[in-house]
């Protein structure tokens, strides 16, 4: 109930995880899209600048020349486009209007002057520049243009703190997807660790420790034709049920408990040896021939004498069968566990005979 309580809970979080890292993908998404905007604004917005502060000089180149008697019909000209691309967008110098009141009011008052200034200059032409109002008007004119211009660097600075505000808004939107993320992939690693755990018990003989059946039969279902020597053996307790008829059936377990551990001691760790079942036991040796085998099951029977000459319980008694694969032409790991079995039967009951064949 824990268990599935926890994988409710998980399963929850992880729904509200994914929600909530899409939405975070959307969010710095549109802020990433209105940084793009904002910059290229921002690029449109120094270019006006730019010509803003070329009108405020060139004015004045203007007023210079017309004083000194040179007239700059096309100066005048350059001038008035300037001032329609900054006020209107069009002309060949690609300017912006800028959406800010307070330029505008500036930019206004800057173009109606500039109408007076021309006026006057033509004046200064008509009658020369002592009878007019020019150097007064241009000093004006150039107060002006010097107002514009600070309007529209206040809108610029402006924009710019709304991009790092959009900067710092994307950083930590990052900042939290990326924690997601993390998080995610912590709980992917656990959770792996707790499936590897849970399936290695559940091939897990909890008693012995070894392998279970359902591991046993999983190895063997394997029907791939064995190229290399390989040897089955079965194993087959014979004082299980007098353990548990004559004492409580902890002492068959402990029998049982005993005789695993002695096995896997014996038998390379290289090679498999499982529980197949209640009083039977399984191991498979690779790379190996008879003379091996013999020599591990004389091994083994060496430790269960040696362990029962120490113990006054129950002592371990046990039959065994093997099929080795070089004794066959053609044959799977099923097939050697077929005739493991086989021999092992029957020298269970050559040992109640009297007589005990190892292979």
């Amino acid at each position: 109930m824990k268990r599935d309580a926890e994988s409710k809970q998980h399963k929850k979080w992880r729904t509200v995880s994914t929600i909530i890292q899409s939405c975070l993908i959307v969010i710095l998404i549109v802020l990433v899209g209105m940084m793009m905007f904002e910059i290229e604004h921002l690029q449109g917005t120094a270019r006006v600048i730019n010509y803003a502060g070329l009108v405020r000089g060139a004015t004045q180149r203007e007023v210079k020349l017309e004083m000194s008697g040179c007239q700059n019909d096309e100066l005048i000209q350059y001038l008035d486009d300037i001032l329609s691309g900054l006020k209107y967008e069009d002309g060949n110098y690609d300017l912006i209007s800028l959406d800010d009141k307070e330029y505008q009011k500036k930019l206004d008052e800057q173009i109606h002057y500039w109408a007076d200034l021309k006026e006057e200059i033509q004046k200064v032409r008509d009658v020369g520049y002592q009878m007019t109002n020019i150097v007064d008007m241009s000093e004006k004119y150039f107060h002006l243009a010097d107002e514009t211009v600070s309007a529209a660097e206040n809108y610029s600075e402006k924009m710019a703190k709304d991009i790092r505000v959009l900067e710092i808004v994307s950083a930590i939107d990052m900042f939290i997807l990326f924690c997601i993320v993390l998080e995610q992939m912590i709980s992917g690693v656990r959770i792996a660790k707790k499936n590897k755990i849970l399936e290695q018990r559940a091939y897990l003989d909890v008693h012995t420790g070894l392998p279970n059946k359902s591991r046993c039969e999983e190895l063997l279902h394997d029907m791939r034709l064995i190229t290399e020597p390989v040897a089955c053996v079965m194993f087959d307790l014979n004082n299980l049920k007098k353990a548990n008829d004559t004492m409580e059936h902890s002492a068959g377990d402990q029998l049982i408990a005993n005789f695993a551990r002695i096995l896997r001691n014996v038998v390379p760790a290289k090679d498999f040896v499982g529980r197949y079942g209640g009083d039977e036991f399984i191991a498979v040796i690779y790379d190996t021939d008879k003379e091996h085998v013999q020599e591990i099951l004389n091994q083994l029977q060496e430790e269960v004498d040696q362990f029962n000459m120490n113990r006054k319980s129950i002592p371990i008694s046990f039959a065994q069968g093997c099929g080795i694969s070089t004794d066959y032409k053609e044959c799977t790991l099923r097939n050697l566990f077929d005739k493991a079995d086989y021999y092992m039967y029957e020298n269970k009951q050559k040992t109640k005979a009297g007589r005990k064949d190892i292979i």
